[in-house]
């Protein structure tokens, strides 16, 4: 049996309760995948995009209705090796990739503040334009379980704000473009598994200021945070799983304020008219 089809086989059957049940549960339940949608699925090289690209091939394979799918790799200017071990890992996978150059490294090394910020901006309007140019009207991107569950406790310790990453949304400034988050239930634990199980090796951070300025993981909040929840989940295993819950469970008859569009509301607004 050649190597991708054992990768194949290992989605849906080693890893059909970790990985491809919690792929199918998010299409259905946040309606992300419907007929004769044109998904550009977006790799960026590293596992979790990876497993989406084939994670969607299996659901085009299997599913119960057509739709096609692009996949697309923006080059923001990756180094010779990285960009070599993406061609290496898309043949592998059976994955028919289309390269697309930017030149986003090179505008944003010189960039003292914020560099990390202005590069996710700027690659996520490329992506768009891309997706345009292809005539799809979604993007499907690789973030997981512990991706929205880390925004999550960044966006109430750094943000001062409670919200979560969104399984699926609409593009502001592009009508009618709408990314979605088909990982959105998979764990980083079981995607690590899969990648250990079938001897696969992908990019972990090829980004060209960590290259030039040796930053270390370490600096990151995100990485900050993704120790505190491990430290917690030594305490109470279900931690992840709470944080998670609670994005879906707000009660709000038992918070202070929030907002809705550009309109805030105070809990006075409604706890005064009971006295009226």
């Amino acid at each position: 049996m050649e190597k991708y089809k054992e990768i194949e086989r290992s989605i849906i059957k080693t890893y059909r309760k970790e990985i491809w049940s919690k792929f199918v549960k998010a299409v259905k339940e946040y309606e992300l995948v419907n007929e004769n949608d044109k998904i550009m699925v977006c790799i960026s090289g590293g596992k979790d995009s990876f497993l989406l690209a084939k994670c969607i091939q299996e659901l085009q394979r299997h599913g119960k209705f057509p739709f096609q799918a692009h996949y697309v790799v923006m080059n923001p200017g990756y180094n010779e090796t990285n960009l070599e071990l993406i061609k290496e890992n898309a043949k592998k996978l059976n994955i028919p990739i289309e390269i697309f150059e930017s030149d986003i490294f090179n505008i944003v090394k010189d960039i003292k503040e914020s560099p990390c910020y202005l590069c996710a901006r700027m690659r996520r309007g490329y992506l768009y334009s891309k997706a345009k140019e292809l005539g799809c009207n979604k993007i499907a991107l690789g973030h997981h379980f512990n991706d929205v569950i880390e925004t999550t406790l960044l966006s109430i310790f750094y943000g001062s704000e409670v919200k979560t990453m969104m399984p699926k949304l609409p593009s502001e400034n592009f009508e009618g473009l709408e990314l979605i988050r088909p990982l959105y239930f998979i764990k980083e634990e079981n995607i690590l598994s899969w990648v250990k199980s079938n001897d696969l090796k992908f990019l972990n951070c090829a980004c060209r200021f960590t290259e030039d300025y040796a930053l270390n993981k370490t600096d990151s909040k995100r990485e900050e945070i993704k120790k505190l929840i491990k430290e917690l989940k030594n305490k109470n295993p279900n931690i992840d799983d709470n944080i998670f819950t609670s994005m879906t469970n707000v009660n709000l008859n038992c918070v202070v304020g929030y907002k809705k569009g550009n309109e805030k509301y105070n809990f006075l607004d409604k706890y005064n008219k009971k006295d009226e």
